[in-house]
Order: structure tokens, then C-alpha cells, then sequence
């Protein structure tokens, strides 16, 4: 694809990342030579990677890798977490849950803290649908540590249950796309309301692909939206395309770029 030009410092919280030789479980690999030169492409500065979905065995030794390879690159590295507890609100999860408990390789309050305190990590990654919602203690500690959280909800997660489960606590969460994945266009409309009751809840743009429903959230909440592009399931030109053709003043589409995702992930903004 050609390499974008738009004049505008763009930073990302929203990319995975799959070391060399491993086998992408979905979409299109992610190699960090790969996703560095897209990144350039796109005129991305930085970006936050975490690790592609679908390990078995917890996600210590990819978050490991992740860490590893984001040195001397634009990346800033995220730790990936996992839970027993399942997210869905159905009876038969319900009932599975009151007797769930964290296994050996799940993220355990202590992983949190040891993420936390390891200067090569800035963040977390929550995927509940895939990996499973962590107990109230790892959550409580995700919590106390107070770096941002970057969610994929959705269907199996919708707004509702992040509301329930994440925002009672003061950790930034970040929402990918929008709430809503894939495209559903009532959830992201759901996530939006719950800015106005919670300070530290913001919006991430992978996936987002109405555009009425980005600038609404651009002109009502402009300091809680944040450009991710999705990569590598989209490539990062196509998601700051989406946003360079979005009828809202530059000022916004600077914050979005820029500006709000520094005030979350201060890495970002170095």
C-alpha cells in the first residue's frame, strides 16, 4: 500500500503482535518487521502490542516475547491476562462461575503486580470472550496498579458487562472497537452513553467503521476517543484513512491521533 501523508503525529493502542515463527491463530501474521514497516506506511510513530489470542497455557511467556521485541522498536508492549470465569450471561456460565477458580497459568493478582512494576510493560490486554474474565482479587489488583486496560467487547461482552464488571473501578479502560465488535452498531451507540457516567472509560477506533458514529463520539467526547488501528486483521493505512476522511474539525482528529492516546499510555506520547 502506499505510505500515507498527513502532517499529523499519529500513535496507536490498538496492534498485535506475533514473534517470528509462530503461527498466527487468526487473521494475518504480525512479525515485528512486518507491523513496524505498515506502521511506517500509515505514519504511525508508536504503537501498542500485545499478543495474538489463542494460547492454552497462559500468556507469561508470549507477553515475555512481546516485551522482548518491542526493544529498539516503536512499540510499547501490553500484557496479555486471562481468567476462569466465564463472561456470558447465560445460566449455564453462571452457574459455572460460582465454583470457577483461577488455574496454575492463569493471571493471578501477583502477575498483575509483576506486569506492573516491570518497566517493559504499560498496560494490560482483557479479551473475556476468548480468555475468560480474571477473579474479583486479579481484578481488584488490576485496580491498586492503575494502568490502563484495553478491553475487547462485544457480543459475549457487551457494554452492560464491563459497566458491571471493569467500571466501578478507577483503572483506565479502553474499549475496542468502540464496544461493539463486530459491527454492531447498538452496542458502540450503548458504550458512547457510558462516557458521560465514567471518567475513565474511553473509546478505541479499531474497528469502527461507521462514520457517523465516530464523529459522533469525536464532537460529544472529544478527549475520550483514541485512534487504534486494528493491525494486523486491518492495515494500520486503512484505519487512519477512516479517520483522515471523517467531517470533523483537524483539532479532533489530532486528539484522537495523538493527544488523548498520550494522557492513557504515557509512553505513547514520548
Amino acid at each position: 500500500m502506499l505510505e500515507l501523508e498527513h502532517g499529523f503525529r499519529v500513535v496507536d493502542v490498538d496492534a498485535r503482535l506475533v514473534p517470528d515463527g509462530v503461527e498466527a491463530k487468526r487473521g494475518q501474521p504480525a512479525a515485528p518487521d512486518r507491523l513496524e514497516r505498515e506502521m511506517q506506511q500509515a505514519g504511525i510513530v508508536r504503537a501498542v502490542v500485545a499478543p495474538d489470542v489463542g494460547v492454552s497455557d497462559g500468556y507469561l511467556r508470549a507477553n515475555n516475547a512481546v516485551a522482548r521485541l518491542s526493544v529498539d522498536r516503536p512499540f510499547v508492549a501490553f500484557a496479555r491476562i486471562d481468567g476462569p470465569r466465564d463472561p456470558r450471561d447465560r445460566p449455564v456460565a453462571k452457574l459455572r462461575n460460582l465454583t470457577a477458580s483461577r488455574r496454575e497459568f492463569h493471571t493471578s493478582p501477583g502477575d498483575v503486580e509483576q506486569y506492573a512494576y516491570d518497566d517493559r510493560f504499560h498496560g494490560f490486554v482483557l479479551d473475556p470472550v476468548r480468555d475468560g474474565l480474571p477473579d474479583a482479587e486479579t481484578l481488584d489488583r488490576l485496580d491498586d496498579v492503575g494502568l490502563p486496560v484495553v478491553v475487547r467487547a462485544g457480543d459475549g461482552f457487551p457494554p452492560a458487562a464491563v459497566e458491571a464488571t471493569l467500571l466501578s473501578r478507577s483503572m483506565p479502560v479502553v474499549l475496542v472497537a468502540f464496544g461493539g465488535h463486530p459491527a454492531n452498531r447498538e452496542s458502540m451507540a450503548a458504550a458512547i452513553s457510558l462516557l458521560d457516567d465514567h471518567d475513565d472509560l474511553f473509546l478505541d477506533t479499531a474497528h469502527t467503521r461507521y462514520r457517523d458514529v465516530l464523529e459522533r463520539a469525536l464532537r460529544e467526547f472529544p478527549d475520550r476517543v483514541l485512534f487504534g488501528s486494528g493491525a494486523p486483521d486491518v492495515h494500520p493505512d486503512v484505519g487512519v484513512m477512516e479517520l483522515l476522511t471523517l467531517d470533523v474539525p483537524e483539532d479532533l482528529m489530532r486528539r484522537a491521533f495523538s493527544k488523548n492516546p498520550g494522557r492513557v499510555v504515557p509512553a505513547l506520547a514520548r
